[in-house]
């Protein structure tokens, strides 16, 4: 299994900013773990939400990065 985040605007669309990290993540945890780290500089540079892959299989999608009030 390989786990990676697909970078989102607020509509869903794909952001592919060449500056954006591309990690790839043997497990779920380690993958949560980096996005809880990064989140901040994926929200600076455009990113709204993020989708979470295992492999071609979607986990979870449409999380926001923003902060809930």
């Amino acid at each position: 299994m390989t786990w990676r985040w697909r970078y989102e605007n607020a509509n869903g669309g794909e952001v592919s900013a060449a500056e954006l990290s591309r990690e790839v993540f043997p497990s779920q945890a380690d993958a949560e773990s980096w996005l809880g780290e990064a989140w901040r500089e994926l929200l600076e540079s455009g990113v709204e939400q993020v989708t979470l892959l295992d492999g071609d299989r979607v986990e979870y999608k449409g999380m926001s990065l923003r902060p809930q009030e």
